[in-house]
């Protein structure tokens, strides 16, 4: 598994040296000589990992089953047993911290206004907004440019939506969902992507 993650890795990497591009604040004037467009580039890392964490959902742990096989069973606690496996979103997580270690072109998380764990809640104005978007407006993605610190981003707002049956079980029956009426095609949360200008 960690030869999967490395590999993610790489790939996002090799992406994300095309970050050193950019430059501009605005999203009009974006558009580096030479370079990549930031809609572009996060619409292309977002392409990436959505289709990673779609593959992983529906090929392994929708497989699975809730109950697991015998050899492994996908839970949220996966660490404190002997053939646990990690669910979708704790992968996804995994690889936004390994790529957080080897890089500052770019950032993503996994978020919702409805976290299951709260580290998963939008922490800025601009997230917030982006994540309310993608719930009003199905199908359309969210793009705008924030300042944090002294540094200005590119942020992107993807709909991050239930694509396997185990996810919305997952979600709805939880004892710390704030939402348990999620169905197959909703949007549970968004995944937000941040490239520094």
């Amino acid at each position: 598994m960690q030869d999967v993650v490395k590999h993610k890795v790489s790939i996002l990497m090799a992406t994300a040296l095309s970050a050193l591009l950019l430059s501009g604040c605005g999203e009009e004037e974006a558009k580096p000589a030479g370079g990549i467009d930031p809609k572009v580039y996060t619409d292309s890392l977002f392409a990436v990992m959505n289709a990673d964490r779609t593959n992983y959902t529906k090929l392994i742990i929708a497989r699975l089953g809730p109950q697991g096989a015998d050899s492994i069973k996908p839970h949220e606690y996966w660490e404190d047993l002997d053939n646990g496996a990690p669910l979708p979103a704790q992968m996804f997580r995994y690889g936004a911290e390994a790529v957080s270690e080897t890089s500052s072109d770019f950032s993503y998380s996994l978020q919702s206004l409805w976290p299951i764990n709260s580290q998963n809640a939008p922490k800025t104005e601009l997230e917030k907004e982006g994540l309310q978007f993608i719930v009003d407006n199905p199908g359309e993605n969210f793009y705008g440019t924030e300042t944090l610190g002294e540094v200005s981003y590119y942020t992107a707002v993807y709909p991050d939506v239930a694509v396997a049956a185990p996810c919305v079980a997952c979600h709805n029956n939880h004892k710390d969902s704030p939402k348990t009426d999620f169905e197959m095609g909703d949007v549970m949360g968004g995944v937000v992507i941040r490239v520094p200008m």
